[in-house]
Order: C-alpha cells, then sequence, then structure tokens
C-alpha cells in the first residue's frame, strides 16, 4: 500500500478527510499520517469510540500492508505519538485504546518506549 492508496482508504473511513488532505502543502506519507493521528487524537478526546477502534484498525492495516515510507511515517509518527495523547486518559480507557492496536503496532510502540536507554 503507497501514500495514495493509504488516502484513500482513510477517506472511505472518515470521508472529510478528504478536505485535510487538500489543504496540506506537502503531499506525502508522513503529512497523510500526522493528519490521521491529529484526528484519532481529537477521538480519543471527545471519546468517539467506534470510530477511534475503526481508525486505529485502520492504522493497524495500513502499517501492515504498506510500502516502507508509509510503515516509517507510522512508526515516526503515530507511535511516537500514542504517549502524548493518551497521557491524560483514565487508564481503563488508554488500556482500551492499546487494545485495540495491533499486534505488530503494540511491538513498534514497546520497542520504542523501551529502548530509548539503549
Amino acid at each position: 500500500m503507497n501514500y495514495l492508496q493509504a488516502a484513500q482508504e482513510i477517506t472511505e473511513l472518515v470521508p472529510d478527510f478528504e478536505n485535510e488532505l487538500k489543504e496540506e502543502k506537502n503531499q506525502n506519507p508522513y503529512a497523510l499520517v500526522r493528519a490521521f493521528t491529529e484526528r484519532i487524537k481529537n477521538m480519543i478526546r471527545q471519546n468517539d469510540r467506534y470510530l477511534l477502534w475503526r481508525s486505529l484498525q485502520k492504522m493497524g492495516t495500513m502499517y501492515s500492508n504498506g510500502d516502507s515510507v508509509l510503515k516509517n511515517a507510522i512508526e515516526n509518527t503515530f507511535i511516537y505519538s500514542l504517549d502524548n495523547f493518551t497521557a491524560f486518559c483514565s487508564e481503563e480507557y488508554k488500556k482500551m485504546i492499546f487494545s485495540h492496536i495491533s499486534t505488530d503496532l503494540q511491538k513498534i510502540y514497546s520497542r520504542q518506549i523501551y529502548s530509548h536507554g539503549i
């Protein structure tokens, strides 16, 4: 899956996401993942669980099927931001969020969090 395919899949899930992509000057995988990550952050804040669960699943699918650039964008943008936007969630809500993140992304998250001192 490349940037264009990922953008199309996100737009199918979140139809008004296309407007955000049109506003973005730099159209690349990093901008796409950054915008989708912001959308997910807002879903967490608004407690929009149905769309949040589907979006987290889509992020996992994009990672599993993505080309190397898309995977790097997800690792360096979405995974890196997870702690920031779950910091103020209740422990129960945070566990629920992480339970909806794909196993692959959970492994990347753990590796990123626990390898900082290496």
